[in-house]
C-alpha cells in the first residue's frame, strides 16, 4: 500500500534547547490519526516541522513519497485558531474560495466553477448560510468549519489540522469529525493534533503518542493503553475508559 507518510529522524530545537527529538514513523494512506501527548510535547511542533512551516534541525519527511514541497498543492493545513487574524476583513465565502488557488496556477484568477466549488464546499460544512458575513464575527465553532471548508476547496491528499476542536461547541465538533471520517473513507489520509483522550477511541484509527520523542505510534488498540500512555504523561492511567483531557 501507498504510504501518505515517512517521517525519518525528526529533530527541531528553539534557541538551541531540543523540542523535537528524533521521531520517526509512517502511515498508509487512508488513515484517520490523532497526534496526542501532554502540554508541551511538541505536538504541533511536530506538525509544523513536517510541513516546513518552522526549520529542521535535521530529519526528513516524504509525502507518498515525495518531498513536501513537490506535494503543497495536495496538502491542506488548518491552523489553531488562536494563530489567525479574526480581524481581517473577509468574508466566509471568499475565505474558502482561497482554498481553490492553488490549483489556478500563477496569475489566474478563480471563475464560476471554482465560485460553485467553494459554495459545495461550505454546504458540506452547514456554512452556506453565512457565506456574506465576516470571518470574525462568527462563533469559534463556526469558525473551525470555515476553515475546514477552505481546506476541502483545495480538494488535498493529505490533510493536517491542529488543534481544531478547541474551544467550539458540540454540533460543530460532530459535523468536523464526521466530515474528517468521510474524507478517511475516500482515500484521504487525516492527520489533527488532539487532547481530549477521551474521544480518542471514537475519533481515529491511529495515534502518534510523543513527549519531545516519540512514545509509541501506530493503531489505537496498541497506542492507547495505560502503559504507554503513563510513559508519556509520567502519571499512573488506572482508568482508561474514564473521561478526561489534556
Amino acid at each position: 500500500m501507498d504510504k501518505a507518510i515517512e517521517v525519518e529522524h525528526l529533530h527541531v530545537s528553539y534557541y538551541g534547547k531540543e523540542v523535537i527529538n528524533d521521531i520517526s514513523f509512517s502511515f498508509d494512506t487512508g488513515k484517520l490519526i490523532g497526534i496526542i501527548g501532554p502540554n508541551g510535547a511538541g505536538k504541533s511542533t511536530l506538525m509544523k516541522a513536517i510541513l516546513e512551516l518552522i526549520p529542521r534541525d535535521h530529519g526528513s519527511v516524504k509525502i507518498h513519497g515525495n518531498p513536501v514541497k513537490k506535494m503543497r498543492k495536495k496538502i491542506a493545513y488548518v491552523p489553531q485558531r488562536s494563530n489567525i487574524d479574526w480581524d481581517f476583513p473577509i468574508n466566509v465565502f471568499h475565505t474558502v474560495l482561497l482554498g481553490t488557488y492553488p490549483k489556478l496556477g500563477l496569475f489566474k484568477r478563480p471563475g464560476r466553477k471554482e465560485k460553485d466549488w467553494a459554495y459545495t464546499c461550505l454546504q458540506q460544512v452547514g456554512m452556506e448560510k453565512y457565506a456574506k458575513q465576516q470571518i470574525g464575527e462568527l462563533s469559534g465553532g463556526q469558525q473551525q468549519r470555515v476553515f475546514l471548508a477552505r481546506a476541502l476547496a483545495q480538494q488535498a491528499e493529505i490533510f493536517f489540522l491542529d488543534e481544531p476542536f478547541v474551544g467550539i461547541d458540540v454540533a460543530s465538533e460532530q459535523t468536523i469529525i464526521s466530515i474528517l471520517k468521510r474524507l478517511r473513507d475516500k482515500g484521504k489520509t487525516v492527520f489533527v493534533v488532539h487532547h481530549d483522550l477521551s474521544k480518542v477511541e471514537d475519533y481515529f484509527d491511529d495515534l502518534i503518542l510523543i513527549n519531545k520523542k516519540l512514545i509509541q505510534s501506530g493503531p489505537v488498540s496498541d497506542v492507547f493503553q495505560a502503559e504507554t500512555m503513563s510513559k508519556a504523561y509520567q502519571t499512573n492511567f488506572p482508568f482508561m475508559k474514564a473521561g478526561f483531557s489534556v
